[in-house]
C-alpha cells in the first residue's frame, strides 16, 4: 500500500484542512461555548440535539486539540484517496451516529463527552477496510492489527498509557470503538456499492 500514502494532491487536503479550521475555531470560542455544545446525555435527552453531532467538534484543553488534530494529519495522510469526498462525509456521519447511539443506548451513565478521536477512529477503521479490500500486504495487515490491537486493550485495560497520560481529562475509550464499528460499517457499506455500481465512489 506504500504507492497509495506517498502522493497526495492539493484536493486531498481540503476537507480534513477545514476540518482543522474548525476544530480550532471553536477551541478558541472558549470554555462557555463548549460547554454549549459538548455531549450531555440529560440536555439531549432534553431535547438539545445539535449536541449530538457539536459535541465531537469541541474540546477539553490544548492537549486534547492537539492529539485530534495530529490524528485528521495521520488519518488523511494514509487514507485520503481510499474514497471519494463525498464518500468521506458518510464516513464521517456514519462515525459520529455510531457514537452517539451507542453513548445513549450503552454508556448510561455517561454525563459528558467532547473530542473528535471517535471520529477519527471512524475514518481509520474506514480506510483499514478499503486498504484490506484491496490487497493485504504486510504494511496494510501490520497496520490494522496494531489498530486492532488498540481497541482491544482499551476495552480490557483502559485508555492506552501514553496518550492518556497527556491529557487533563478521562479518556472515553468507548467512543473509540464505537465510532470505529460505525467508519468499518460506512465504508463496507461504500465498497459494495462501488462494486456494483450504485455510486461513484
Amino acid at each position: 500500500m506504500l504507492e497509495r500514502i506517498t502522493r497526495r494532491p492539493f484536493r486531498d487536503w481540503l476537507l480534513p484542512g477545514g476540518i482543522a479550521l474548525a476544530l480550532v475555531a471553536l477551541h478558541g470560542a472558549g470554555t462557555q461555548a463548549a460547554l454549549a455544545l459538548r455531549y450531555e446525555r440529560a440536555a439531549v435527552r432534553h431535547g438539545e440535539l445539535w449536541r449530538l453531532a457539536t459535541a465531537h467538534l469541541v474540546h477539553a484543553d490544548f492537549a486534547h486539540l492537539a492529539w485530534n488534530l495530529l490524528g485528521v494529519l495521520l488519518v488523511w495522510f494514509l487514507f485520503a484517496r481510499e474514497f471519494a469526498v463525498r464518500a468521506w462525509w458518510t464516513i464521517l456521519l456514519a462515525s459520529t451516529a455510531a457514537i452517539d447511539l451507542g453513548f445513549l443506548l450503552f454508556d448510561p451513565g455517561l454525563e459528558w463527552y467532547v473530542g473528535f478521536s471517535g471520529v477519527l477512529h471512524g475514518c481509520m477503521a474506514a480506510g483499514l477496510v478499503a486498504w484490506l479490500r484491496a490487497g493485504r500486504d504486510a504494511l496494510t495487515v501490520s497496520v490494522a492489527a496494531l489498530f486492532a490491537a488498540k481497541l482491544a486493550w482499551e476495552q480490557l485495560f483502559g485508555p492506552v498509557p501514553f496518550t492518556a497520560g497527556t491529557l487533563s481529562l478521562p479518556v472515553v475509550f468507548q467512543a473509540h470503538s464505537y465510532g470505529a464499528i460505525g467508519g468499518a460499517l460506512a465504508a463496507w457499506w461504500l465498497l459494495r456499492a462501488r462494486r456494483d455500481g450504485d455510486a461513484p465512489l
